[in-house]
């Protein structure tokens, strides 16, 4: 079992742990042909449970992603943290941003690295494959919104923070999934006029379920208790950093 934080221990403790347990374990993949390193959590028992892909931040899979599948694994899903860049490369903060945006230039490539990492995730024999949900913070939060653009027979995802880039038009068409996206109120990397076009891409799909919530005072990685760089837009917020989770947690109990 990872050994976290104070602070990311704190976050978990507000699941508490239940009285099976749950148990934790690296997990080496492929994608074509390249290799991945994901993180899985498990409820107790063997009956089939829902599964939930969890797509990391800019960072690439670690501490805290890790920390979150243990959460979603106390409350009963099955958890993958799927690693979006490969088992090779973790970044750190000077060079995530790069990293990140090769993905984000070459959507092919992100959508089959996610693809790839939801697939291993339904690989796991107590997934119930009619039950399922992706999560994302940050450059995940953008993944599990492509994820639903390639028509993957998810349930539903939410994106905590992540860039809101639209799709290409008519794309959202092919969504599967119900969406619900959260996203700072007052983040500068998803401005105003971010928010308007995914909506109106959404807009345009009639059939499509999918909601939006703001949270005031909030910046980008609101959710992420080392971010502090309020000058470049991205800072904790406790506040949202619960509700959102909390809003989470009953759309799943929707969805599922």
């Amino acid at each position: 079992m990872p050994s976290y934080s104070a602070t990311l221990s704190s976050i978990l403790d507000r699941e508490p742990q239940p009285p099976g347990g749950i148990t934790t374990a690296d997990v080496d993949y492929d994608v074509s042909g390249t290799a991945c390193a994901g993180f899985l959590a498990l409820p107790a028992g063997d009956g089939p449970a829902p599964g939930v892909l969890v797509v990391h931040d800019w960072l690439g899979v670690g501490d805290y992603v890790r920390m979150r599948c243990e959460m979603l694994a106390r409350l009963g899903y099955v958890a993958f943290a799927g690693d979006i860049y490969g088992a090779d490369t973790r970044p750190g903060p000077a060079d995530a941003a790069a990293v990140a945006g090769g993905f984000y230039g070459d959507k092919a490539l992100f959508r089959t690295r996610l693809t790839g990492a939801f697939d291993r995730l339904l690989a796991e024999d107590r997934v119930d494959a009619t039950r399922t949900a992706a999560i994302g913070y940050c450059f995940g939060g953008s993944g599990v919104l492509e994820l639903a653009r390639t028509g993957a027979d998810v349930s539903g995802v939410v994106s905590f923070h992540g860039g809101l880039q639209p799709g290409p038009e008519g794309e959202a068409q092919a969504i599967r999934a119900k969406i619900l996206i959260q996203t700072g109120a007052i983040d500068p990397v998803v401005p105003d006029d971010a928010v308007v076009a995914i909506e109106n891409e959404f807009r345009a799909a009639p059939d499509l379920d999918w909601q939006l919530t703001a949270y005031s005072g909030a910046m980008h990685a609101f959710t992420q208790p080392d971010a502090n760089s309020p000058d470049y837009g991205a800072q904790y917020n406790a506040s949202a950093e619960r509700r959102s989770w909390q809003a989470m947690k009953g759309f799943f109990a929707e969805l599922f």
